[in-house]
Protein backbone atom coordinates (compact mmCIF):
# COMPACT_ATOMS: atom_id res chain seq x y z
CA UNK A 1 0.00 0.00 0.00
CA UNK A 2 1.46 3.32 -1.04
CA UNK A 3 0.62 6.86 0.01
CA UNK A 4 -1.47 8.77 -2.50
CA UNK A 5 -3.41 11.96 -3.01
CA UNK A 6 -6.61 12.44 -4.93
CA UNK A 7 -8.73 15.39 -5.88
CA UNK A 8 -12.16 16.21 -7.22
CA UNK A 9 -13.16 19.60 -8.56
CA UNK A 10 -16.82 20.57 -8.90
CA UNK A 11 -18.76 23.36 -10.58
CA UNK A 12 -20.99 23.76 -7.52
CA UNK A 13 -20.37 23.96 -3.80
CA UNK A 14 -23.31 21.67 -3.05
CA UNK A 15 -21.95 18.85 -5.22
CA UNK A 16 -18.45 19.33 -3.84
CA UNK A 17 -19.43 19.17 -0.18
CA UNK A 18 -21.74 16.20 -0.80
CA UNK A 19 -18.99 14.38 -2.69
CA UNK A 20 -16.47 15.11 0.10
CA UNK A 21 -18.83 13.55 2.63
CA UNK A 22 -19.26 10.45 0.45
CA UNK A 23 -15.50 10.17 -0.04
CA UNK A 24 -14.69 10.00 3.68
CA UNK A 25 -17.61 7.65 4.33
CA UNK A 26 -16.40 5.32 1.57
CA UNK A 27 -12.73 4.96 2.44
CA UNK A 28 -10.20 5.55 5.18
CA UNK A 29 -8.92 8.83 3.74
CA UNK A 30 -8.06 12.19 5.24
CA UNK A 31 -9.35 15.44 3.78
CA UNK A 32 -6.43 17.82 3.54
CA UNK A 33 -8.26 20.54 1.66
CA UNK A 34 -11.99 21.13 1.06
CA UNK A 35 -12.94 24.62 0.04
CA UNK A 36 -14.53 26.99 -2.39
CA UNK A 37 -12.29 28.42 -5.11
CA UNK A 38 -13.02 30.91 -7.87
CA UNK A 39 -15.53 31.25 -9.47
CA UNK A 40 -17.63 29.42 -6.90
CA UNK A 41 -16.16 25.98 -7.62
CA UNK A 42 -15.38 23.48 -4.88
CA UNK A 43 -12.24 21.36 -4.53
CA UNK A 44 -11.56 18.40 -2.26
CA UNK A 45 -8.04 16.99 -1.85
CA UNK A 46 -7.62 13.76 0.08
CA UNK A 47 -4.75 11.53 1.12
CA UNK A 48 -4.38 7.94 2.23
CA UNK A 49 -3.39 4.57 0.89
CA UNK A 50 -3.60 4.33 -2.89
CA UNK A 51 -6.51 1.88 -2.93
CA UNK A 52 -8.53 3.97 -0.46
CA UNK A 53 -7.92 7.19 -2.39
CA UNK A 54 -8.92 5.49 -5.66
CA UNK A 55 -12.12 4.17 -4.11
CA UNK A 56 -13.03 7.57 -2.67
CA UNK A 57 -12.40 9.44 -5.93
CA UNK A 58 -14.33 6.77 -7.87
CA UNK A 59 -17.35 7.24 -5.59
CA UNK A 60 -17.24 11.00 -6.04
CA UNK A 61 -16.84 10.72 -9.82
CA UNK A 62 -19.53 8.10 -10.29
CA UNK A 63 -22.10 9.38 -7.79
CA UNK A 64 -21.75 13.13 -8.28
CA UNK A 65 -20.45 13.37 -11.84
CA UNK A 66 -23.03 15.84 -13.13
CA UNK A 67 -21.10 18.85 -11.84
CA UNK A 68 -17.61 17.29 -11.88
CA UNK A 69 -14.98 19.38 -13.67
CA UNK A 70 -11.95 17.15 -13.17
CA UNK A 71 -10.39 14.59 -10.84
CA UNK A 72 -7.18 12.66 -10.34
CA UNK A 73 -5.42 10.10 -8.19
CA UNK A 74 -1.63 10.29 -7.80
CA UNK A 75 0.27 7.45 -6.21
CA UNK A 76 3.49 8.64 -4.56
CA UNK A 77 3.13 12.34 -5.38
CA UNK A 78 6.31 14.37 -5.53
CA UNK A 79 7.19 15.74 -2.09
CA UNK A 80 7.35 19.33 -3.35
CA UNK A 81 3.65 19.50 -4.30
CA UNK A 82 2.30 20.54 -0.90
CA UNK A 83 4.90 23.19 -0.04
CA UNK A 84 4.15 24.73 -3.46
CA UNK A 85 0.39 24.71 -2.81
CA UNK A 86 0.73 26.21 0.66
CA UNK A 87 3.38 28.77 -0.33
CA UNK A 88 6.03 27.42 2.02
CA UNK A 89 8.67 26.59 -0.58
CA UNK A 90 12.03 28.20 0.14
CA UNK A 91 13.97 29.03 -3.03
CA UNK A 92 17.21 31.02 -2.92
CA UNK A 93 18.00 31.49 -6.59
CA UNK A 94 15.97 31.38 -9.80
CA UNK A 95 18.19 30.31 -12.69
CA UNK A 96 15.34 29.78 -15.14
CA UNK A 97 11.63 30.31 -14.54
CA UNK A 98 8.97 28.01 -15.92
CA UNK A 99 5.30 28.96 -15.81
CA UNK A 100 2.35 26.83 -16.84
CA UNK A 101 -1.31 27.82 -16.65
CA UNK A 102 -4.36 25.56 -16.77
CA UNK A 103 -8.12 26.00 -16.96
CA UNK A 104 -8.68 24.07 -13.73
CA UNK A 105 -7.02 23.20 -10.43
CA UNK A 106 -6.76 19.42 -10.79
CA UNK A 107 -4.76 19.62 -14.03
CA UNK A 108 -2.30 22.05 -12.46
CA UNK A 109 -1.49 19.60 -9.65
CA UNK A 110 -1.05 16.69 -12.04
CA UNK A 111 1.13 18.87 -14.30
CA UNK A 112 3.25 19.98 -11.33
CA UNK A 113 3.76 16.38 -10.22
CA UNK A 114 4.82 15.37 -13.74
CA UNK A 115 7.16 18.36 -14.02
CA UNK A 116 8.81 17.69 -10.66
CA UNK A 117 9.34 14.02 -11.55
CA UNK A 118 10.70 14.78 -15.04
CA UNK A 119 13.76 16.90 -14.25
CA UNK A 120 15.72 18.39 -11.39
CA UNK A 121 13.55 21.42 -10.73
CA UNK A 122 12.11 23.15 -7.68
CA UNK A 123 8.43 24.02 -7.55
CA UNK A 124 8.07 27.63 -6.46
CA UNK A 125 4.30 27.97 -6.36
CA UNK A 126 1.16 26.09 -7.29
CA UNK A 127 -1.79 28.51 -7.30
CA UNK A 128 -5.13 26.72 -7.33
CA UNK A 129 -7.97 28.77 -8.79
CA UNK A 130 -7.94 31.39 -6.04
CA UNK A 131 -8.52 34.86 -7.45
CA UNK A 132 -8.05 33.60 -11.01
CA UNK A 133 -11.58 32.90 -12.26
CA UNK A 134 -11.01 29.18 -11.87
CA UNK A 135 -7.67 28.98 -13.66
CA UNK A 136 -4.53 27.71 -11.94
CA UNK A 137 -0.81 27.96 -12.51
CA UNK A 138 2.52 26.57 -11.44
CA UNK A 139 5.96 28.15 -11.31
CA UNK A 140 9.21 26.24 -11.10
CA UNK A 141 12.92 26.86 -11.36
CA UNK A 142 16.12 25.01 -12.18
CA UNK A 143 18.69 24.95 -14.94
CA UNK A 144 17.30 26.14 -18.28
CA UNK A 145 17.28 22.70 -19.95
CA UNK A 146 15.65 21.09 -16.89
CA UNK A 147 12.96 23.77 -16.73
CA UNK A 148 12.26 23.39 -20.46
CA UNK A 149 11.91 19.60 -20.11
CA UNK A 150 9.72 19.91 -17.01
CA UNK A 151 7.40 22.48 -18.60
CA UNK A 152 7.11 20.39 -21.77
CA UNK A 153 6.10 17.34 -19.72
CA UNK A 154 3.69 19.41 -17.62
CA UNK A 155 2.17 20.82 -20.81
CA UNK A 156 1.57 17.31 -22.14
CA UNK A 157 -0.01 16.21 -18.85
CA UNK A 158 -2.37 19.20 -18.68
CA UNK A 159 -3.23 18.77 -22.34
CA UNK A 160 -4.50 15.20 -21.88
CA UNK A 161 -7.87 16.49 -20.67
CA UNK A 162 -7.77 19.70 -22.68
CA UNK A 163 -6.99 21.88 -19.65
CA UNK A 164 -3.67 23.37 -20.85
CA UNK A 165 -3.87 27.15 -21.36
CA UNK A 166 -0.37 28.61 -21.75
CA UNK A 167 3.25 28.25 -20.66
CA UNK A 168 6.64 29.89 -20.95
CA UNK A 169 10.25 29.51 -19.87
CA UNK A 170 12.37 32.54 -18.99
CA UNK A 171 16.11 31.97 -18.95
CA UNK A 172 17.83 34.04 -16.27
CA UNK A 173 14.85 36.22 -15.22
CA UNK A 174 15.62 39.70 -13.97
CA UNK A 175 16.46 39.99 -10.27
CA UNK A 176 13.64 42.52 -9.71
CA UNK A 177 11.09 39.99 -10.96
CA UNK A 178 12.60 37.20 -8.86
CA UNK A 179 12.34 39.32 -5.71
CA UNK A 180 8.60 39.65 -6.26
CA UNK A 181 8.08 35.96 -7.02
CA UNK A 182 10.02 34.66 -4.04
Amino acid sequence: MSKAIGMVEYKTVSSGVTAADAMVKTSDVEIIEAQTVCPGKYIVIITGDLSAVRAAVDVARNSYGTHLIDDFVLGNPHESIFPAIYGTTHIEDIRALGILETYDAASAIVAADEAAKTAIVDLIELRLARGMCGKSYLMLTGEVAAVEAAIERARAAAGLKGMYLDSSVIAHPDKRLCEKIL
